[in-house]
């Protein structure tokens, strides 16, 4: 198989997809999504291309889309359109486009948690500072998140009246969207889950002083042996996203609820595999060639 990585850049995660796919005896093509060009033509010879001069993407088996680097609206729009376009013409594309869409937005990956049954924290999402302050005076203790955003960066906790107004007017002057979540009491640690497929390849416990947990922020990880009701949790969080693999991450509250608070669709697992000690790129590779072997016979069986 001829498995392409997009990214912005080289680095360990990208190391790690090209070491295993090597490792299984495939052929690596790392890219940057900067480099993509797409070439259409007029007449039935020009077969349509997309690739920076030599490599074309049509011509792989699997695309892996890495990440999806900061850029202008316009600029991730088309990075986005070039991966439904390899989908529409039959290439595997892992995370699916429609995956990232919904996973890289908050509001939308609650709402499909919400109506896949899952239990998610109280949000309200609006665009009016009075309907921001009407949500934090009712729920009094709150989360308020960037709608597009990782690794806790953003975010910020309010509970008293002079903060929330701060943040709310910070907010108004950027014509951002509001995005508040119930702060759940918990004991300062929650459940990071990795889904690939059909199962999860990993776990591990972030715990930190504070209200954030995520590893990037300071938050310390164990490895641990998910329950099989905390590990269909967090199958159904992926299936409720569509996502061939991401980072579910689960909140233990004090009131006994375990909520699902994120799915990453573009999931980093370096602090996950260093507390693990599973190679989460060798098992998303396998992933990916025995879903292209299931879809190649399906194709040839139509």
């Amino acid at each position: 198989m001829k498995i392409a990585v997009l990214s912005t850049r080289s680095g360990w995660h990208t190391d790690e997809l090209q070491r295993a796919i090597l490792e299984r005896g495939h052929e690596p093509l790392l890219l940057p999504y900067e480099s993509l060009v797409a070439r259409l033509g007029t007449h039935a010879s020009d077969a349509p291309r997309l690739g920076p001069g030599a490599p074309d993407l049509f011509a792989c088996d699997a695309v892996i889309a890495r990440i999806i680097p900061n850029g202008s609206l316009e600029q991730i729009i088309y990075r986005v359109d070039a991966l439904h376009w390899l989908e529409d013409a039959g290439v595997l594309v892992v995370n699916p486009a429609r995956a990232i869409e919904r996973t890289v937005d908050k509001f939308y990956t609650s709402a499909l948690l919400e109506r896949a049954g899952l239990p998610t924290p109280q949000t309200v999402v609006c665009e009016r500072v009075e309907d921001a302050a009407a949500a934090f005076r009712a729920m009094r203790d709150v989360i308020v998140k960037p709608l597009f955003g990782s690794m806790g960066l953003g975010m910020v906790r309010v509970s008293d009246e002079e903060t929330a107004w701060r943040v709310f007017r910070a907010l108004e002057a950027i014509r951002g969207v509001y995005y508040l979540q119930r702060a759940i009491p918990h004991e300062g640690k929650d459940i990071r889950a990795f889904v690939i497929g059909d199962r999860v390849v990993a776990a591990i416990e972030r715990r930190s002083p504070g209200w954030r947990t995520n590893i990037s922020r300071g938050g310390e990880a164990t490895a641990i042996a998910l329950s099989a009701a905390l590990g269909e949790m967090a199958l159904r969080a992926a299936r409720a996203v569509g996502a061939a693999y991401a980072g579910v991450d689960l909140l233990p509250g004090q009131d006994g609820t375990v909520y699902v608070l994120e799915v990453n669709g573009i999931p980093g697992w370096r602090g996950l595999q260093e507390a693990t000690s599973v190679n989460v790129a060798r098992a998303l590779i396998d992933h990916v060639a025995s879903t292209h072997r299931a879809h190649v016979a399906t194709r040839g069986a139509g």
